[in-house]
């Protein structure tokens, strides 16, 4: 298989096709070229991805001082109570070696002496962040492209958006199975039909559903989505982590403050000068993100305010530029001084939940597998503890590879004209006008970070679901009568997560971790200590 051949067809089969060019994506590519052919789609270029924009890094067990069982308990603690400690356990116990294969592939993180030099963050009772300044994702992003690049097996394409997963009989046992996806290649307006023997999902997250965010444009929830209406299990989509130090006023996306500031060190503050994080947590402003955002929110309204500011005055000019370049440089192009103090506000950053997975990053569809911030693979819980999200990309995409590994094996094509992308339209329904796209796309993410954002309450959540519930339905209708609309697909993405989000969000009657519920403003482990599952 090679580019020039895909560009001259319209249907293209592969061993294995990615839909993802994030950490997950790269390197579970990377991993089952060993056992396929890989075809490798990205909607945008093949480097946009939420992994190019993390700055924090990589949690692994690799200090001396440190311990397994001290990261599983961190990583429990942060969860509220919805972590499962198995997969805890595979990503704690598995998480050096990825670190290790990353390096082989050529990632290079800071070190001090002969030693990995690792940085600590909130909720995390050691230092064991390996990262790259503030580059960490930067970093690792460029070092698996150059892998992936040198080897002949796998195929990149950019401007090739998913559609929609295809869903055929299992040849074996005749269950639902995914055969590949129906995909938009935007540059050449044109439809192609990839069908594969194994789909591995590695979309990414949907920050863009709010208003606020630190998420690329691309950003979109389009893995859920496309999953979702497979019939796929999702699960835990209410808990989504907003990031407490985005820089004021807010961008789009958001320039992020590394919460690896605040371990450094640096120290929140009124905007008179008062620390405020020791009263609302033992850990102050190391306390977990959702605590902090939760506390500022809190802290905001109160006071009618628009931004609390982050005091690095501990850490020292010279050390925070040596240690954060690219926030230095930009707080500088955008006109802070960071010593004189950062103004930041909680922006969304990462979706806890998604596709629910097994430990062998297998969906409830047989052929489909989905690893990073699109897949629910039970280690986050309630709330991820900070740079857990790169570690278990890297261990649930490689175990994803041997699974691969096994199913292929077995796995023949698919029938001729079995796959298809499932109907998703009632008869009808009007769809909408394409040229209010632009507007309705704020007023959606408008909608939802007002009505459900840090902090919700059983009737803004209603609100928001009697709004999006219509919209949805007319973008459907329109996915059918304008099939080739990139912003439209994307938006029907976009709609649809913030709508499993709302949902999910109204079946969680309690608080706990990152769905703070003004209505239910206690935990209740009687009845809701357990994973929310939606299924279409």
């Amino acid at each position: 298989m090679s580019a020039f051949d895909l560009a001259h067809r319209n249907a293209v089969e592969a061993d294995i096709l990615v839909i993802g060019s994030g950490i997950a994506g790269l390197t579970y590519a990377l991993s089952a070229a060993r056992f396929g052919e890989v075809l490798l789609i990205t909607k945008k270029e093949r480097a946009e991805s939420n992994t190019n924009w993390a700055q924090g890094g990589v949690a692994a067990v690799l200090g001396p001082d440190d311990s397994p069982e001290l990261h599983i308990q961190d990583t429990l603690a942060a969860g509220a109570g919805l972590c499962h400690r198995d997969r805890v356990e595979i990503l704690v116990r598995e998480g050096p070696d990825r670190v290790r294969e990353l390096m082989e592939w050529g990632a290079r993180f800071e070190e001090t002496g002969e030693s990995l030099a690792l940085g600590r963050e909130g909720g995390h009772s050691r230092r064991r962040i390996v990262h790259a300044a503030d580059r960490t994702g930067r970093m690792i992003e460029s070092s698996l492209l150059t892998a992936v690049a040198r080897e002949p097996r796998i195929t990149v394409l950019e401007d090739h958006l998913a559609v929609d997963l295809l869903i055929g009989p299992d040849p074996l046992t005749g269950e639902p199975r995914c055969g590949g996806a129906l995909v938009l290649d935007h540059a050449q307006d044109r439809h192609v039909l990839v069908r594969s023997r194994m789909t591995m999902l590695a979309a990414g997250g949907a920050g863009q559903v709010f208003r606020h965010t630190t998420n690329p444009a691309i950003a979109t929830g389009d893995g859920l989505a496309m999953a979702y209406r497979a019939g796929a299990f999702l699960a835990n989509l209410e808990f989504i982590q907003f990031h407490p130090t985005a820089l004021y006023p807010t961008e789009d996306p958001a320039f992020l403050i590394s919460e690896a500031v605040r371990g450094e060190g640096a120290v929140l503050r009124l905007q008179d000068g008062t620390p405020f994080m020791d009263a609302h947590h033992p850990l102050g402003s190391l306390a977990p993100r959702d605590v902090v955002a939760q506390a500022i929110d809190e802290e905001l309204k109160a006071r009618d305010e628009d931004f609390v500011v982050l005091d690095p005055a501990e850490i020292g000019r010279d050390r925070f530029e040596e240690r954060f370049p690219s926030i230095w440089e930009g707080c500088g192009v955008r006109g802070v001084d960071p010593m004189a103090g950062i103004p930041v506000v909680p922006a969304a950053h990462y979706v806890c939940g998604g596709v629910v997975t097994d430990a062998w990053a297998r969906s409830s569809i047989h052929g489909l597998l989905a690893a990073g911030e699109v897949a629910c693979t039970g280690v986050h819980g309630a709330n991820r503890l900070a740079s857990n999200s790169l570690p278990e990309a890297l261990v649930f995409s490689h175990r994803a590879a041997r699974t691969t590994e096994r199913e292929l094996s077995r796995v023949g094509w698919l029938a001729t004209g079995a796959a298809r992308p499932p109907a998703p339209v009632e008869p009808g329904v009007p769809g909408i006008d394409l040229d209010e796209l632009p507007r309705l796309r704020r007023r959606v993410r408008k909608l939802m970070w007002k009505k459900a954002g840090i902090v919700r309450s059983d009737a803004w959540l209603a609100q928001a679901d009697e709004e999006l519930a219509p919209l949805l339905d007319a973008l459907e209708a329109s996915a059918v009568e304008s099939p080739d609309h990139l912003e439209l697909l994307e938006f029907r993405n976009l709609t649809q997560a913030a709508h499993l989000i709302v949902r999910s969000a109204r079946l969680r009657t309690e608080s706990r971790g990152l769905h703070h519920s003004l209505d239910h403003p206690w935990r209740d482990n009687e009845s809701s200590l357990r994973d929310t599952v939606i299924r279409r």
